[in-house]
């Protein structure tokens, strides 16, 4: 239980399921509830064969193609950052609450794995966290395996399903608190995602800069 609260907590706390709800809200502006569920639960999915992909292979993926987590950090910030600048400068919506750019559901749909899932929800410093608690307590012991592996499928499953019932309530959200408040939140939400992605690309230079000082050493 231990290492499942531990797991979940650090990938519910960097993914922020009902903090992106606004942000997810105002990308699926256009659709119905039932539209926005299927959505949902298309990114619910993608996160989480991304998650136990990172958690049980993510490693492996890095080093045969010779990606450092450094550099997986900066060029994720930097996809972050954009898509957090794109949405503090993307323009109001519509009366009724409908969105300008009238994206249907096919369109939005396409867009489930990418930007919704990654980098908005499973971005570079979620697959950098699943990384790295898929490495802790490595060991070749078979009960060992087998324990650590239950535990991340549930872990996985878990947040996973977080971001489900976040992303399929954000329309009932956003009708809380108001289409002002709404706007509010989505833009703080998106200057959140902005600094975010700069933090991230901060990180993944400072490990560059380290790493580069001990070579030199």
């Amino acid at each position: 239980m231990s290492d499942f609260l531990f797991g979940f907590g650090a990938l519910f706390s960097i993914i922020n399921p009902f903090g992106l709800a606004f942000v997810f809200h105002d990308r699926t502006l256009g659709l119905t509830e039932s539209e926005r569920a299927r959505v949902a639960g298309r990114v619910a999915i993608y996160a989480f064969a991304i998650l136990l992909g990172s958690l049980f292979a993510g490693h492996l993926v890095l080093r045969f193609f010779g990606i450092s987590v450094p550099a997986l950090r900066i060029a994720g910030g930097l996809i972050v950052a954009v898509t957090g600048w794109t949405m503090l400068h993307a323009m109001p919506s519509s009366p009724g609450g409908h969105p300008r750019s009238g994206a249907d559901y096919a369109t939005i749909k396409r867009m489930s794995f990418f930007p919704l899932t990654i980098p908005l929800t499973a971005g570079p410093g979620t697959i950098a966290t699943a990384i790295a608690i898929g490495t802790t307590n490595r060991s070749d012991d078979l009960n060992s395996i087998v324990y650590s592996s239950i535990v991340w499928l549930l872990v996985a499953f878990a947040v996973s399903l977080t971001v489900y019932v976040a992303y399929k309530r954000s329309a009932a959200m956003a009708r809380l608190i108001g289409e002002e408040g709404t706007s509010v939140v989505t833009k703080l939400s998106a200057f959140l995602l902005l600094c975010v992605g700069v933090q991230i690309i901060i990180t993944g230079v400072a490990e560059v800069v380290s790493s580069l000082k001990l070579v030199v050493g």
